[in-house]
C-alpha cells in the first residue's frame, strides 16, 4: 500500500468525504485512530475535520513525520463555513500552522471542503461550548462579525449539510498527478 488516505472526524462528514474519495481512487482509507507509520508511503492524504480552531488528529498523526523525496503530502480540511470567503481560508491556514511544522506545511498541498453540523448529535459539552459561543456572537455588533461567525449564527441549532463530493475533484487531480 503505496498511497493512504487518513481522516479524523468526529460527526462524519470528513469520513464521509475520505470514504468517497477511497471509493474514486482506490487509495484505502482509514481513521486517524488506525493509521500506520507513514515513512513507507508515497502519497500521504489527511482529511480533517475543523473543531475548535485544530484539525482533529492532525498534529498526532504527523507528529515525528517528515516529508522525504518522492513523498507527497495532500492535506484536506473540512468545516461548517465557506472555505471561499478569503477570512475563514486565513483562519483555516492559521489553525494549520500551530498544528504543524513551517517545513512541512509549506512542502503540502492544502485543500478545504465544506461539511456539515446536527445539533442534536453533537455531544453534551459540544452543545454548551456552541450555546455559549453563539451567545456570545450573537451580542456583537453585525459590522464587527466576521463570515465565520456570521454562519454559525445562522445555522445555530440546526441540521445542515454543505457537503458536496464535486469538490474532490481537484483532489483527486492531485493526487493523480503523484500516481500517475
Amino acid at each position: 500500500m503505496e498511497h493512504i488516505i487518513i481522516y479524523g472526524s468526529r460527526y462524519g462528514s470528513t469520513r464521509r468525504y475520505a470514504e468517497k474519495l477511497s471509493e474514486q481512487t482506490g487509495i484505502p482509507a482509514i481513521s486517524c485512530k488506525d493509521a500506520p507509520a507513514l515513512s513507507d508511503k508515497k502519497t500521504i492524504i489527511y482529511l480533517g475535520g475543523l473543531y475548535a480552531g485544530g484539525v482533529l488528529g492532525l498534529a498526532k498523526t504527523l507528529r515525528s513525520f517528515s516529508l522525504q523525496d518522492g513523498q507527497k503530502l495532500i492535506l484536506v480540511t473540512v468545516g461548517l463555513a465557506d472555505p471561499n470567503e478569503p477570512e475563514n481560508r486565513h483562519n483555516i491556514r492559521a489553525s494549520l500552522q500551530r498544528q504543524l511544522p513551517t517545513e512541512l506545511l509549506d512542502r503540502a498541498k492544502i485543500f478545504h471542503l465544506r461539511g456539515g453540523i446536527n445539533y442534536e448529535t453533537l455531544s453534551f459539552g459540544h452543545r454548551m461550548v456552541m450555546k455559549l459561543l453563539y451567545q456570545s456572537l450573537h451580542r456583537t455588533p453585525l459590522e464587527k462579525q466576521t463570515a465565520e461567525n456570521r454562519a454559525l449564527i445562522e445555522t445555530y441549532g440546526k441540521q445542515v449539510d454543505f457537503t458536496d463530493f464535486r469538490t474532490l475533484e481537484p483532489i483527486i487531480q492531485e493526487i493523480q498527478r503523484g500516481i500517475i
